[in-house]
Formats: structure tokens, C-alpha cells, sequence
């Protein structure tokens, strides 16, 4: 076979590569996209706009199924595995909204190692959702978020083979802790608040009663 030929096939599969590598790009792009606005409508309390939003995600992962074999190093990209991340951040955040529980990669069906970094991006959402209750008064709801803020961290940091193999989960580690260091510290203080509110309300009730 003459090299021009062995030339314009390659050529080819350089130009099939490409095609399919733009596909899903702009899959994965839109996947991101879609499930940050996931996260919006969760913190706004719109959980069936938040599903409908991460099913809408799903199906754009599917895309990465349809592949042909000879084309598959495209799904191992960093955008890939970012839409990966911002959907298991997504998914999750709106999981422990909902039902105060986490699920696994397998049930989300996502890779193992992006699941961990999506993971530890919860706990920013988390933050939030804790500063919004105490907005609202709610302490206790507050100190549930915080907790479950303290569980992730802590799961994270006992899996120390992951730690040291997993890019950038040491570093999103590390900003977790400083957010749940920030957020126990608004939230001791408006606790505080709170039993000194209550303790004044005391005295005052036996100040009354004391008038009478």
C-alpha cells in the first residue's frame, strides 16, 4: 500500500477523532451546566426541577456509551471527569437535602475517583445551606448540615492510599476543612446567641412574676 494511502487513513481517523471528541465536549459542557443548576434550584428548594435537571444530566452521560471503541480515550478527559464532579456534587447535595442520607458512586453511577472529588465540593453547598438556616433561625438544621459537613471530611481524610493517589483530593480536602472551621465557628456563636436569648428570657419571666 502506497504512504499516501497509509496517510489519508489516518487522516481520517484524526478527523473522526476530532468529530467525536467536539460531541462530547459540548455533552460534558452542557452536563456541567446542567447540574450546577441543579445545585441553584436545590438551595432554593425546587427539588422536582433539581431532579428533572440531573435526569437531563444523565442523558448526556450516555452520550460517552456511544463511542466507538477506537475513539474511547476521549471519555477519559479532564472535562469528562469535571461533569463527572459537578454531578455527583449535585447529586448529592440533593440527596442529603431531601432525605438527609448519601448514596454511592454505583447507585449514581459515576467513577469511583470522581465521586471522591465531587464528594468533597459538597461540603461548600453545605456551608450554605447551613448559613441559610441560621438566616432563618434554624439551629438545629444548622448543626445537622455542620454535622454532616464533619462526616465527609472525616471520611475522606481515613483514606489515606486515596489521599496520595487521587489529583486534587488532598487540596479540595484541605479546603473543606477551612470551610467547616469557618462554619462551626458561625455556628457556636449563633448557639451562644441562642442561650443567652433564653437565659434573658428567664430572668424576664421571673422578674414578672416576681412583680406581680
Amino acid at each position: 500500500m502506497p504512504l499516501t494511502e497509509f496517510l489519508s487513513q489516518i487522516e481520517k481517523e484524526v478527523q473522526e477523532k476530532e468529530a467525536v471528541k467536539d460531541e462530547v465536549y459540548k455533552a460534558m459542557r452542557e452536563a456541567i451546566h446542567t447540574s450546577k443548576q441543579a445545585i441553584f434550584s436545590t438551595h432554593k428548594r425546587k427539588f422536582e426541577e433539581a431532579r428533572k435537571l440531573l435526569m437531563r444530566a444523565r442523558r448526556l452521560f450516555a452520550k460517552l456509551d456511544e463511542i466507538p471503541s477506537a475513539h474511547r480515550d476521549v471519555a477519559y478527559s479532564g472535562l469528562v471527569d469535571a461533569a463527572y464532579q459537578e454531578f455527583t456534587e449535585a447529586h448529592l447535595f440533593l440527596k442529603i437535602a431531601l432525605d438527609k442520607r448519601l448514596v454511592g458512586p454505583k447507585k449514581i453511577k459515576v467513577p469511583s475517583t470522581s465521586y471522591l472529588l465531587g464528594l468533597a465540593d459538597v461540603v461548600g453547598e453545605l456551608r450554605r445551606l447551613t448559613l441559610d438556616s441560621l438566616r432563618k433561625g434554624d439551629l438545629k438544621a444548622a448543626e445537622n448540615s455542620l454535622e454532616t459537613m464533619e462526616i465527609i471530611y472525616d471520611g475522606i481524610m481515613s483514606m489515606d492510599e486515596a489521599l496520595h493517589v487521587v489529583g486534587e483530593l488532598r487540596r479540595k480536602s484541605d479546603i473543606a476543612r477551612r470551610i467547616i472551621e469557618a462554619t462551626r465557628g458561625d455556628v457556636t456563636a449563633e448557639a451562644r446567641k441562642h442561650s443567652l436569648e433564653r437565659s434573658i428570657e428567664k430572668l424576664e419571666k421571673i422578674a414578672r412574676e416576681y412583680r406581680r
